[in-house]
C-alpha cells in the first residue's frame, strides 16, 4: 500500500528523511509540520511531492497522512509520539528517542497501546557495512565473540549545525544521547546477549569550543554481557580528526577490524586481512546516511503487519535501556546493573 508521511520539524535531519521517503516505493511526503510558516510550493519543488505545510501540529495530525516522521528536538519527542500514536499514525522516530528512560519508556507504552508501528533511526544498521558484518557473524566466520568495541569519534564544534543546539542539557542531553548512540546500539547489534551490567567513565576536552556544552563530551563504557563476554564503548564528540566510527569485534574463530576481516576457519591467508567490499560509517552527515533503506523495510514491514527488522521501537528501546545505564554509572561513578531500568 502507499502511505503519505507527515513530517514534524523542518530542519537538517528532516530534509534528508523527506528525500530517503521519497525515493521509497509506498512512502511520498503529503504535510511538513513547522514551528515557523513555509510556503507549500517552495517545499514541494524541493522534495518533488505535494507536500501541504502546518504550523498548527494537531491539525496536521488530524489530516489524512498514515505516518509521522519526527526530527525535531529531542526534548519534544515524547509530546510529539504520544500524540501522534494517539491519532493512529505509525511513527519514524530520529534518535535520540528521547532524553530520559522514563520518557523512552513512554513512547513505546504509547505505540504499543495504540498498536501502531514505531521505528527509531539507528540507520547505521542498514549501511552495507554492518549488514555484511551481521551476515558473517552469523555464517560463523568469527566463531563466538567474546570482545568487541565500536566507537564514535566525531568533534561536533560550531562548524557542524547540531553545535547550535546540541551543546545543552536540555537538548543535547549527554555524549551518548547526542551522536555516541549509534555506536552503542552497533555494538548491541553485534554480540548476540543481553548485558548485565556496565561501568562508566566521562571528560571533556580543554578547548574553547568544547566549554560551551553543559554536559561530559567524552564517555567511555564498558559492557558486561550475560553470556560471560566483554565491550567497550567510547562517545567522544569533543576531538579535534576526521570522523571515525572504529569498529572490532574478536571472536574464537577471527577478527573482525573495520572493513577488514580475518578468519581461520574459512581458510582465508594467514597474518593478513581480507578488505570488505562495503560502504562505511564515515560520516556524520544526514545525507549520507542510509535512511532509504531503513525506511523501506519499515514500509514494507508495515504492510506486513509486522514490527520491523533490526531498528524496531522494541529493539531500540534496549539500547536506549543500556545508554541510560552508562549514563547514570558516569554519573555515579559506579557500576550500574541493568536491572535498574525496567
Amino acid at each position: 500500500m502507499s502511505y503519505k508521511v507527515g513530517i514534524i520539524g523542518y530542519g537538517w535531519a528532516a530534509a534528508a528523511h523527506a528525500d530517503a521517503i521519497n525515493g521509497t516505493r509506498q512512502g511520498k511526503v503529503a504535510a511538513i509540520y513547522s514551528s515557523r510558516p513555509l510556503d507549500d510550493a517552495e517545499v514541494s519543488a524541493r522534495h518533488g511531492s505535494e507536500i501541504k505545510t502546518f504550523t498548527d501540529l494537531d491539525e496536521m495530525l488530524a489530516s489524512d497522512i498514515d505516518v509521522v516522521s519526527i526530527t525535531s528536538y529531542p526534548n519534544q519527542h515524547r509530546a510529539q509520539a504520544e500524540a501522534a500514536a494517539k491519532a493512529g499514525k505509525h511513527i519514524i522516530l530520529e534518535k535520540p528517542m528521547a532524553l530520559t528512560w522514563e520518557d523512552c519508556h513512554a513512547i513505546n507504552a504509547a505505540v504499543e497501546a495504540a498498536g501502531v508501528k514505531a521505528c527509531v533511526c539507528f540507520e547505521i544498521r542498514f549501511i552495507s557495512q554492518f549488514l555484511t558484518t551481521s551476515k558473517l557473524i552469523e555464517e560463523g566466520f568469527i566463531g563466538d565473540i567474546h570482545y568487541g568495541e565500536v566507537d564514535y569519534y566525531h568533534g561536533i564544534g560550531p562548524w557542524y549545525g547540531q553545535y547550535r543546539w546540541n551543546t545543552t542539557v536540555e537538548n543535547g542531553g549527554s555524549s551518548l544521547l547526542s551522536a555516541g548512540c549509534h555506536a552503542l546500539d552497533a555494538l548491541l547489534l553485534c554480540m548476540g546477549s543481553k548485558v548485565e551490567e556496565v561501568t562508566a567513565y566521562a571528560t571533556q576536552s580543554k578547548h574553547e569550543i568544547f566549554q560551551k556544552y553543559e554536559y561530559p563530551t567524552t564517555t567511555t563504557s564498558l559492557l558486561k554481557f550475560e553470556n560471560g563476554a566483554v565491550g567497550k564503548v567510547a562517545s567522544v564528540i569533543d576531538c579535534m580528526q576526521p570522523y571515525y566510527f572504529h569498529t572490532h569485534l574478536v571472536g574464537s574463530e577471527g577478527s573482525l577490524l573495520d572493513n577488514k576481516l580475518y578468519s581461520s576457519r574459512f581458510g582465508l591467508r594467514d597474518k593478513k586481512w581480507t578488505e570488505l567490499p562495503v560502504a562505511m560509517a564515515d560520516s556524520g552527515d544526514v545525507a549520507d546516511h542510509p535512511y532509504e533503506a531503513q525506511f523501506q523495510a519499515f514500509f514494507d514491514a508495515t504492510d506486513r503487519g509486522e514490527d520491523m527488522p533490526r531498528t524496531s521501537i522494541k529493539e531500540s528501546l534496549e539500547s536506549f535501556r543500556v545508554l541510560f545505564a552508562c549514563d547514570r554509572s558516569a554519573a555515579e561513578g559506579r557500576p550500574v546493573k541493568l536491572s535498574e531500568f525496567r
